[in-house]
């Protein structure tokens, strides 16, 4: 049976434990995926099925995250004191470039996310992956005055060589490979790369546009994963818990509304959790797990 070679089989049940701070076993991060679309072309995600393009529709609703739910979601996060995790297209420098300032004045971390979300680089040849992953590299480097740690494919899309071309680019993590609670080490040719847990569930995109989930119940989702995975990381291994929103989903008024209160409950409980950027994740987990 074809197999990727990447990483070898382990039960989360028989590895070593550790804390990530003293007394803090469950890791939490907030993780805002910032996105470009090109207009008329290109992939694109959809809060109903489109017609031809330009699908004026569809564009719409994406840039109104942008425009207008970003900034509400960025004052949720002051007021709550919670650091973030911007995955964002390089694309935004030049469109939007007042999103990406707002997050760098914060100290949040900043995430690459491909060039813009019109394109997938999975179906990319080796040299075209590879001058994408280098432009929105530069890009974002040119801005924040060094190159991002974390990286994460538009669409969550790899070739079978996005990780040997990662680590050759210099990357510490990606988030594109979605199958622990605590990072893992895959090998590539140039070195290990690290695997950061990204929630596939505790995602906005996933729960409330491809399964219809409710506002509330979606903020009912991120509570019961968060109580839940801190007592199995209080019990067991330490755990790695993401919450994963966009902008034109979750700073939606009604939704962000019942959003604040699950995002309330989590912050309330910052002494028995650290809440954190995946960057952080990544280089304490590498001091406790060598690659």
């Amino acid at each position: 049976m074809p197999d990727h070679g990447r990483y070898a089989f382990s039960p989360v049940t028989d590895r070593p434990p550790f804390e990530w701070r003293p007394a803090k076993r469950l890791a939490v991060y907030v993780a805002l995926n910032v996105e470009w679309y090109a207009f008329g072309e290109g992939l694109k995600d959809e809060l109903a099925p489109g017609g031809p393009e330009p699908d004026i529709l569809n564009f719409a609703w994406a840039d109104y995250g942008n425009r207008v739910a970003v900034w509400r979601l960025l004052d949720l996060f002051d007021q709550l004191d919670l650091a973030v995790a911007l995955l964002v297209n390089s694309a935004v420098y030049h469109h939007a470039p007042a999103i990406p300032a707002a997050f760098r004045a914060r100290g949040d971390e900043i995430v690459a996310y491909g060039r813009s979300n019109s394109e997938a680089q999975g179906t990319l040849d080796p040299d075209a992956e590879r001058a994408l992953i280098e432009e929105a590299s530069e890009e974002i480097a040119a801005h924040e005055g060094r190159r991002p740690q974390g990286w994460l494919g538009p669409w969550l899309s790899q070739s079978r060589i996005t990780p040997d071309l990662l680590t050759q680019a210099g990357y510490a993590y990606t988030l594109d490979w979605c199958m622990d609670d605590q990072p893992i080490w895959l090998d590539t040719k140039h070195g290990s790369l690290m695997a950061m847990p990204l929630p596939l569930e505790a995602n906005d995109a996933n729960a409330v546009i491809a399964r219809q989930m409710s506002a509330g119940g979606f903020a009912d989702l991120v509570v019961d994963q968060f109580e839940a995975m801190l007592e199995q990381a209080n019990s067991g291994a330490p755990l790695v818990m993401g919450v994963a929103l966009h902008p034109c989903i979750s700073g939606q008024p009604f939704r962000l509304r019942r959003l604040r209160s699950a995002l309330e409950h989590i912050a309330a409980q910052r002494d028995r959790i650290w809440l954190t950027h995946p960057g952080r994740i990544a280089k304490r987990f590498r001091a406790e797990v060598a690659a």
